[in-house]
């Protein structure tokens, strides 16, 4: 009986979480590890998460996606980093990394590389164009988009 308790609290739980924010099932799972629960029972808990819509991987990429992109300026490479991280599968990546429209990502990248420009010091163009480069990458921007805009770049 008291096992059974400890389960149906353990999904109460998970729900209340799952109710007030995105998560995935990696995290859920993690969490479900924390609170001592073993992992068959943690295994029937999210199948049960997922049946009632509480869990959703791809909901969870989306949402990751459009925040990382919007309001942490992070590039394609960053964010699928960051999903593969919360061991999200390639094909649910794929799709979410596909929501993010060409034309704003570039001048995402455009704006992104002139605010950083302004406060980095360079003793010539040479080596500016290596810090941006190197920026743009930490920022997870891909390298031929970067060439592109860097050498558009005015001197």
């Amino acid at each position: 009986m008291n096992k059974k308790n400890g389960l149906k609290t353990a999904l109460n739980r998970a729900m209340a979480l799952c109710a007030s924010r995105e998560y995935c099932s990696a995290d859920i799972r993690s969490k479900l590890e924390s609170w001592g629960i073993c992992t068959t029972e943690a295994e029937k808990i999210i199948s049960g998460l997922i049946r009632e819509k509480f869990l959703d991987d791809s909901r969870y990429a989306h949402a990751f996606v459009r925040d990382k992109f919007k309001y942490n300026k992070w590039g394609r490479m960053k964010i699928a980093a960051g999903l593969r991280q919360k061991k999200i599968a390639e094909e649910i990546i794929r799709n979410a990394l596909g929501e993010i429209d060409e034309a704003r990502y570039m001048d995402m990248i455009r704006e992104t590389l002139n605010l950083h420009r302004k406060s980095v010091r360079a003793k010539n163009q040479y080596e500016l164009r290596g810090k941006l480069l190197r920026y743009g990458l930490s920022k997870g921007f891909e390298n031929h988009f970067l060439y592109d805009i860097l050498n558009d770049l005015d001197p």
